[in-house]
């Protein structure tokens, strides 16, 4: 497990690319059999990934997390971006298609993935936050997920939304988490942009083709920079940062947020115009 620690927007206009990378991207969440985690300060979130290979993997706990379990304190939600898989939690089964997800609860002391075939690996996305009450594990499919068609082929922002741990769907203490997916000739994602200071975010960006590349846009509306992102890599982006990006191809990405503000909607749009 990686550690990243939280960065004040004034130092973040003298970064240079090398140590944008280093701070807010993960270019790495699936090796075999290899759980691949980082620990962000931004509101304590962890993100990474598991993919299952060889055999069922159970998620260990950490020096990091000081705990005798690694939802001893935490809740956690899963995404399988790959082929079909299993999760199990404390001996109850949850089968993962592509793009199901799976909330795990606080206190749940096992969890063990597994893919179905090992030619087509299973590919989980993890995300989990500090929780103080227990809500129950569930799974949601991404036919179950209120898919929700946005934008145009005028603005290349065709795409479709799906929520799956928000108010009104998979109940959490604090994550909300969901997926956007952009259709063929669309690239742009979270255009015009929006900030939201009581809570942080993170992108993780998949079924983008290996020669494409996302140009995520971030940092204060008024110093914006960019990051290149390959595919199943993912992003950090502060409260304070915006988090946009234009792809050389439609692609896909996970969103998870963590803070004080549960609301789904909690967003501070900026105008175009007032963007640098």
């Amino acid at each position: 497990m990686q550690t990243r620690y939280t960065t004040n927007p004034t130092d973040f206009k003298h970064y240079d690319t090398d140590r944008i990378r280093r701070e807010f991207l993960i270019e790495s969440l699936f090796q075999p059999d290899l759980f691949e985690l980082v620990y962000s300060h931004y509101d304590r979130m962890i993100v990474g990934g598991i993919m299952p290979v060889q055999g069922p993997q159970t998620l260990p706990t950490y020096d990091e997390l000081k705990a005798d379990f690694f939802l001893q304190r935490r809740e956690l939600g899963i995404i399988n971006i790959g082929g079909d898989g299993t999760v199990t939690v404390d001996g109850q089964v949850f089968e993962l298609a592509k793009k199901d997800c799976l909330y795990v609860g606080l206190g749940s002391r096992e969890v063990v993935f597994a893919s179905l075939q090992a030619d087509q690996p299973a590919r989980f996305a993890l995300l989990s936050t500090p929780a103080h009450r227990t809500c129950p594990t569930a799974k949601l499919t991404s036919a179950d997920a209120s898919p929700n068609d946005l934008g145009a082929q005028e603005t290349a922002n065709q795409r479709t939304i799906y929520k799956y741990i928000h108010a009104d769907g998979l109940q959490s203490c604090q994550l909300v988490m969901g997926l956007t997916t952009l259709k063929p000739g669309s690239i742009w994602n979270t255009m015009p942009p929006h900030v939201h200071d009581r809570r942080m975010e993170a992108y993780i960006y998949f079924d983008l083709a290996d020669n494409q590349r996302v140009f995520h846009l971030m940092g204060h509306p008024q110093e914006t920079r960019h990051l290149l992102v390959g595919n199943e890599q993912a992003i950090l982006s502060p409260p304070w940062s915006i988090h946009a990006g234009a792809g050389t191809s439609h692609y896909s990405f996970i969103w998870a947020m963590a803070g004080e503000n549960y609301t789904f909607t909690d967003m501070d749009f900026v105008p175009l115009d007032q963007i640098r």
